[in-house]
């Protein structure tokens, strides 16, 4: 159901599993240093602790996967990019089939910011979601106060001619509280409309 591959113009998204993905590889993504802690401060858990905690991820990922619940990828950049074949986040789409909608998810490497590739991920995503899966509605949101992910959802919305829904109080769990989110949708229409310009 969902592609095994995505390929943007600068961008290599496969999906997590254990015949793509080495635990070992992506365990150090998850849980090196003060920059891990800097990525995961609007996340709703936290970095991996051990190997084992990356190993269920990735089992999770498969069973996600299998169960046609959700999608989660590893991104890396493409050759000609720096840093060229590391991973540089992943992402994930969470469809709700009942609602006909999604969600979309993404944490990045603290030094592949400011790129551009949230957004051009997001493009990719939306096609899945859209062309290929039907949906008629993604979601992105964002913490209140990560004003990184506010801008970088908000210059793809805004290409898409979406919008802002508002404010949900209370509504994301975290490690020691639950954060307020500011949700922005695109539905099906809005971005065909924008596909055609």
């Amino acid at each position: 159901m969902f592609p095994e591959r995505i390929e943007t113009e600068r961008l290599h998204l496969e999906r997590i599993s254990h015949d793509t993905v080495d635990v070992f590889v992506l365990h150090e993504f998850y849980s090196n240093g003060d920059e891990t802690a800097e990525m995961f401060e609007y996340w709703d858990s936290s970095p991996h602790g051990t190997v084992k905690e990356t190993y269920d991820y990735v089992d999770e990922a498969e069973q996600l996967w299998n169960d046609g619940e959700a999608t989660k990828y590893v991104i890396r950049p493409k050759e000609g990019e720096d840093g060229a074949g590391a991973i540089a986040g992943t992402t994930g789409l969470y469809p709700d089939w009942e609602k006909q909608s999604a969600s979309l998810g993404i944490i990045l490497d603290k030094r592949f910011w400011g790129r551009g590739y949230s957004g051009e991920r997001a493009d990719a995503i939306l096609s899945v979601a859209f062309d290929r899966l039907g949906l008629e509605l993604v979601v992105a949101a964002h913490v209140d106060g990560n004003e990184k992910s506010r801008r970088a959802i908000e210059r793809y919305v805004e290409r898409y001619d979406s919008q802002y829904e508002g404010l949900l109080r209370n509504w994301h769990p975290q490690a020691d509280t639950v954060a307020d989110v500011h949700r922005y949708t695109i539905s099906r229409e809005e971005y065909f409309e924008a596909s055609d310009r």
